[in-house]
């Protein structure tokens, strides 16, 4: 596959990851727990769908353009995208959270569209 294919599936995993994170954050604000989401299932397969395609289409383009090495600015955006794949849990346990997902997530998005588009 082109590195061109990989960086389109990578950035639809990016809008999913962050479809779903907006929905989990908005109905923790709006007082919603687990049990009262009716679209959880819809929420989480968007969500873990977008996790996907990030992670696949991240490690194709390390692979098309450095033969598979891990440069070291990988490392830092790979923790900010463990952070944003493991935010459900976090809104599910406290859906107050979603108030602080709300601020964090893109932040945490930015961290890593910066070592993924500044690196030498």
């Amino acid at each position: 596959m082109s590195y061109e294919l990989f960086l389109v599936l990578h950035i639809f995993g990016i809008v999913l990851l962050f479809m779903g994170l907006g929905g989990l954050a908005f109905h923790g604000i709006a007082g919603g727990t687990r049990e009262t989401n009716p679209a959880r299932g819809l929420v989480a397969a968007t969500h873990g769908v977008g996790t996907l395609l990030i992670v696949a289409a991240g490690f194709g383009m390390l692979g098309v353009k450095y033969g598979g090495a891990m440069p070291g600015w990988v490392h830092p955006k790979l923790l900010a995208w463990i952070c944003l794949a493991a935010a459900p849990a976090l809104v599910a346990r406290k859906p107050g959270a979603g108030r602080v997902l709300w601020f964090i997530a893109p932040l945490l998005g930015l961290l890593a569209a910066y070592f993924g588009l500044n690196h030498k």
